[in-house]
């Protein structure tokens, strides 16, 4: 029976079709890499567009600086909405650094948390617009528990031990997946917070680091069982 052949007269099977499916499967995950990495840099620029200056109607100093005093809501709803997207940022990036192929059932996965990050500008400027409300603090919580959750789904999908590039294990696959819960947990105290003491509801999210701190120990610790049997 003749072999198939395969693009450049090679035939299928060989190092040369091997090395084509490799680029392809490369190419492909560069692009969604890629195409995510704008997503988020355009979700973070908006940010502070949603921003907007404040019309001074006086020369008078005192009534300029007030101006400029009533925005802290805005800016403290910039800060955290900043740093979040680039928390979630580097956990997409550090996930996508060590998958070593191209999977086709991360691509809508993948645009659900787009999605959702593309959603917190709009949420940070309700929060921001409506400081210390029970309604607009919950909203941001649950969004970012929401971006969380997505995120946790993507990356357990994306990182396991049989798509790992070399010099990573599955210590690093449960690192990665124990830290994205930490912000969904986070998030869903500042909730709770929220229902009850609306203004301080954002300090809650101070625990982001202890949960995966937790989460990431725990990992360690069934790791180790695992291993000693």
């Amino acid at each position: 029976m003749a072999a198939k052949r395969g693009r450049g007269g090679s035939e299928a099977g060989t190092p040369d079709d091997d090395a084509q499916v490799s680029h392809g499967e490369g190419l492909a995950l560069e692009r969604m890499v890629l195409f995510s990495d704008a997503v988020f840099a355009i979700a973070i620029t908006l940010l502070i567009i949603e921003i907007r200056p404040p019309h001074l109607e006086s020369y008078n100093l005192a009534d300029e600086i007030d101006a400029v005093w009533r925005l802290w809501p805005h800016f403290l709803s910039f800060a955290l909405s900043f740093l979040v997207i680039g928390r979630f940022w580097i956990g997409h990036h550090n996930a996508f650094s060590v998958v070593k192929h191209f999977d086709p059932t991360l691509v809508w996965p993948n645009l659900h948390l787009l999605m959702s990050i593309a959603f917190l500008p709009f949420a940070t400027a309700f929060m921001g617009e409506n400081f210390g409300h029970v309604v607009p603090m919950v909203f941001y919580n649950l969004a970012l528990m929401t971006v969380a959750l997505l995120s946790y789904r993507l990356i357990r999908k994306a990182v396991h031990v049989d798509n790992l590039r070399p010099g990573y294990g599955a210590d690093d696959v449960k690192h990665l997946r124990a830290r994205g819960l930490g912000v969904a947990i986070g998030a869903f105290v500042a909730a709770i917070v929220a229902c009850f003491v609306p203004l301080f509801s954002q300090y809650a999210l101070v625990t982001i680091p202890l949960w995966q701190y937790l989460l990431d120990r725990r990992a360690h610790w069934q790791a180790s069982i695992v291993r000693h049997g």
